[in-house]
Order: structure tokens, then sequence, then C-alpha cells
């Protein structure tokens, strides 16, 4: 699938989750490289409140692997883990996962999260929240167990629209294309026709 990855950072040939922090510095939804397939969003993305020095921006053209039912957990609301997802856990896990936790995507990964790092807490708060410790545990968990994808929507109240994604792997995003772009200074939006062809692979 083409995706897209906005940074201020300068141009780089290739994803490494070694900069996983480097954005907000935050672990919102899963470690790994955040891509979006709207390119607009991506170019909004390439600021970096964190960074305002940084006046350069870019798009990355990215491959990611194909989306399946087996190999992505999506973070949708009212959508319930893959049961395919579940029985590898489990079977990992060597224990049943608490339904609470299998109800919806962002319970399954912060109950993971913590289970891996060796909390023991009452299921609520396992599923509640969880250090970005525990975030990285339990995508590089899931991830050897096949699941390449977290998936997210740009906007809550569109779950239909468009999609985010984090790739658990790094190795798996192949850039196709960086283009250097500009934004308006306000809002950080993408000014149309400023594109210009960095590199392509």
């Amino acid at each position: 699938m083409l995706f897209y990855h906005g940074s201020s950072a300068a141009p780089f040939d290739r994803f490494s989750l070694d900069h996983a922090l480097e954005g907000d510095g935050k672990v919102k939804f899963g470690w790994g490289v955040y891509v979006t397939e709207k390119y607009t969003t991506a170019a909004h993305y390439a600021f970096n409140k964190h960074r305002p020095e940084n006046n350069d921006f870019y798009v990355y053209t990215v491959d990611i692997p194909d989306r399946t039912p087996d190999n992505c957990l999506s973070l949708l609301k009212g959508v319930p883990v893959a049961d395919s997802i579940v029985k590898r856990v489990e079977a990992r896990l060597g224990e049943p996962v608490p339904a609470e936790a299998k109800v919806e995507g962002i319970p399954f990964r912060k109950y993971l999260a913590n289970r891996l790092t060796g909390e023991n807490k009452p299921v609520r708060k396992m599923i509640d929240k969880a250090t970005v410790a525990g975030e990285k545990a339990a995508s590089e968990f899931l991830n050897a167990l096949g699941v390449e994808l977290i998936e997210w929507p740009y906007n809550w109240q569109k779950p239909e629209a468009e999609k985010n994604m984090a790739v658990l792997n790094d190795t798996r995003v192949r850039i196709v294309r960086i283009e250097k772009v500009e934004l308006d200074p306000k809002g950080h939006q993408l000014i149309e026709g400023s594109q210009q062809l960095v590199k392509e692979f």
C-alpha cells in the first residue's frame, strides 16, 4: 500500500525506530513508523511544534505491507480484536486475554503493554494506560506474531474516512519518493503546488 509520512528532519534514505520519540515524544498508537493515507495530512504532520526552528518540510511516499485481518490491529471504536490475533497472543502468553481487553484494539494494546512489563493490577487499570516501555514491548511482541500494522482513523468522528497506520517493523517501510513542501505559517497546511522532488527510489 502507498502511504505518506511527513517530517521536518533532513532527508533520509530509510526509516529507523531509533528515532521513534523525536516527533512529539509520545507513543499514542503503538511503537512504529507513523504513516497516513492522505498526502496533505502528511504535509501537515511535517510541522514539529517541538522543533519550530525547522523550516524545511518533507513528505515521504512510502510502500508498506498490505493490510489484512491477520496482520493489522484495528483501533477503531466498536471493532473487536480479530480472533486470529487473539489466539496467537494467547498461545504465546500461555494464558487467556481478559474479555475486557478483547473488545477493542486500544484496551488490547494497553493490556499487552502492561502484561509484558510485569504489571499486576486489576484489569480495568491494565487496559487504561501504559508506559512507553510497555508500548514498545507490546508492538515488538505483536510484530513477532505477524501483526505488522496498527490502524486508527485520522478523524475519530468519521472513522470510515482516511486511516493512519503504525508500521511495527521499520524495515517494512520502503521509501518511494521524497518531496519538499511548503506549509502556510498559521495552520501548517500544504501550499498546493509547492511540492519539489528531492529524490526518487
